[in-house]
């Protein structure tokens, strides 16, 4: 049976870290920030909000609550980021994804300024990523690293396989596993015989957004299979990886839930101390 990566355990570690470097901060003269731009009543991104704002308090970081309604336009979510963008005590901006219908996501994230990008999905970070330059990062594969980390899974010299191609997670996750020496596979729809693909990995990686799509006939045993998915069913929160047939032949899984999404938020914090550190001439 495969030893579980608690991701509640591993995010709390970070928010200790984080902690840590907010009060080295506040030390220095400088209180860290968060802006939260919450647009509609969707209650998944409510709930979400409401957790990154407990977290902020527990860290110590101030969190500027910015809730509108799904009519606002485009411009006026402009002017809140603008606002936000200008101002010395704001670090960290973060815009809460999916947008509503109507809205030019890319748009409002190329408006955030690179330096307090909070979700690091600023397409100036991510070409830092790629460049191998210290940036924010995207939260949730940064968190996966966190992870691995962790637990003591060296990536370097495995073979590693990414199901999911998003700017989100699958492109920025396979950056930061080759940026770790590992060799890595991007699959997609598209991936002729996608099981033996994904067979051939020491390091699996799910995110996909399909529940159970990933069986036992995907995974080598012993392999490590992170789950990115969260997907609401009839039976509760999935992930994108059948766990208990897998559980069986893997070395180490992420469950769902309680994995991969509480390692997101606490990146999140981390993103943002350390903007707020550097502004503070500490890094």
């Amino acid at each position: 049976m495969a030893q579980i990566i608690d991701g509640k355990l591993v995010a709390a570690a970070v928010r200790q870290k984080a902690a840590a470097l907010v009060e080295r901060v506040k030390a220095a003269g400088v209180q860290p920030g968060l802006a939260v731009v919450l647009v509609g009543e969707d209650p998944a991104s409510q709930s979400y909000v409401r957790m990154k704002e407990r977290d902020c308090d527990e860290v110590g970081i101030r969190s500027l609550d910015y809730r509108r309604p799904a009519d606002i336009t485009q411009d006026e979510l402009n002017e809140i980021i603008d606002r936000n963008n200008a101002d010395p005590s704001v670090h960290g901006i973060l815009v809460q994804l999916p947008l509503p219908a109507g809205f030019d996501e890319e748009a409002a994230l190329e408006r955030i300024s690179p330096e307090k990008d909070a979700d690091g999905l600023h397409p100036e970070n991510m070409g830092r990523l790629v460049r191998g330059i210290r940036a924010a990062r995207a939260c949730t594969p940064w968190g996966v690293m966190a992870m691995l980390d962790h637990y003591g899974i060296d990536p370097a010299g495995k073979r590693a396989v990414v199901i999911g191609r998003s700017s989100i997670v699958g492109k920025p996750m396979a950056l930061m596993l080759l940026e770790r020496n590992a060799t890595v596979t991007i699959c997609h729809s598209r991936t002729a015989d996608l099981a033996a693909v994904c067979r051939e990995a020491d390091i699996l990686v799910a995110a996909v957004g399909r529940p159970k799509m990933v069986t036992a006939e995907f995974v080598k045993p012993g392999a490590v299979v992170i789950d990115v998915g969260i997907n609401r069913t009839d039976e509760g929160l999935v992930g994108d990886v059948e766990f208990d047939a897998v559980e069986a032949i893997a070395s180490w899984i992420t469950p769902v839930p309680g994995g991969v999404g509480p390692m997101t938020r606490a990146m999140l914090l981390m993103n943002t101390a350390e903007a707020a550190a550097r502004a503070a001439g500490l890094e």
